[in-house]
């Protein structure tokens, strides 16, 4: 991970990083917290069929994913469910209809730093399948896979493959 090392404060370099969760600087003890952040991930369901895009941009450029993304300040999870859906696949949903499942741990690595997340997963269902609208700088394709095909050395995040181990052997 790369370390900051300049205070926000004094500006000297003398912040220290404690491995986990804060810098401190040893100057003028300012302390900066590494705070986790939300992410949202939503598994669109038909059936016994999920629909999955594959990244187009790093991390992990070529791997499949579940439509979500980061929480914005002030924004409710599902609502934030709600903005991605419609930013990434033009999908507008109700989010009333918005099944919260589970919430797991992950580390987002972009740029050389590592975002500690809390990545909250729902279920949305819908009647038919479809084709989404692409916002092809983040997505360039996306995929019905029947749940029961699922492999997970095609998922891109540790979170979405533990989230999908228990999601699989729940569905069986």
């Amino acid at each position: 991970m790369k370390i900051l090392k300049f205070c926000p404060n004094c500006g000297k370099e003398t912040l220290n990083w404690d491995g986990e969760k804060k810098w401190r600087c040893h100057e003028c003890s300012f302390t900066l917290y590494n705070n986790v952040a939300g992410a949202v991930a939503v598994v669109i369901r038909c059936g016994d069929e999920i629909y999955l895009t594959r990244r187009n941009q790093e991390p992990k450029k070529g791997k499949l994913d579940l439509a979500g993304g980061f929480v914005d300040p002030k924004e409710s999870a599902e609502n934030t469910c709600k903005r991605e859906l419609s930013e990434e696949l033009e999908l507008e949903i109700d989010i009333d209809n918005l099944k919260y499942l589970i919430s797991l741990p992950n580390v987002y690595q972009y740029k050389e730093i590592d975002y500690n997340t809390i990545d909250l997963f729902y279920e949305y269902s819908v009647a038919e399948k479809f084709e989404a609208n692409l916002a092809l700088s983040e997505i360039s394709e996306t995929h019905w896979i029947k749940i029961s095909e699922i492999n997970l050395d095609d998922i891109a995040f540790d979170s979405q493959k533990l989230f999908f181990e228990r999601y699989i052997s729940n569905n069986k």
